[in-house]
């Protein structure tokens, strides 16, 4: 059996186990929510790019879809004959196409 003051240099060597692993805790803690936090901003802002550049894409294929339905116009216009010739090919080929599926 130990001596009592053996015994009270056990009890202080636990304490200071105790506190030190308290201490180690409570730091990886707080390690792991800055982590989470640098993360969670990391995050945010790549989504804040993602949505700048998705509006930056919608706002050029716009205007690629009205200039191309502008050149489409203008070319109707110049030529009805041949865009309703075009028109009745393209339908026809769609036609063809879709009764070749049902045989």
């Amino acid at each position: 059996m130990p001596t009592k003051a053996a015994q009270l240099k056990i009890e202080d060597v636990a304490d200071t186990a105790t506190a030190t692993a308290a201490k180690i805790s409570a730091d990886a803690q707080k390690t792991v929510a800055e982590a989470a936090k640098r993360i969670e901003a990391a995050v945010q802002q790549g989504l804040e790019q993602m949505r700048t550049q998705s509006r930056v894409y919608a706002d050029v294929a716009g205007e690629q879809l009205d200039e191309a339905s502008r050149l489409a116009s203008e070319q109707i216009r110049a030529r009805p004959l041949a865009a309703t010739g075009l028109a009745l090919g393209v339908g026809v080929l769609i036609g063809l196409l879709l009764s070749a599926g049902r045989r």
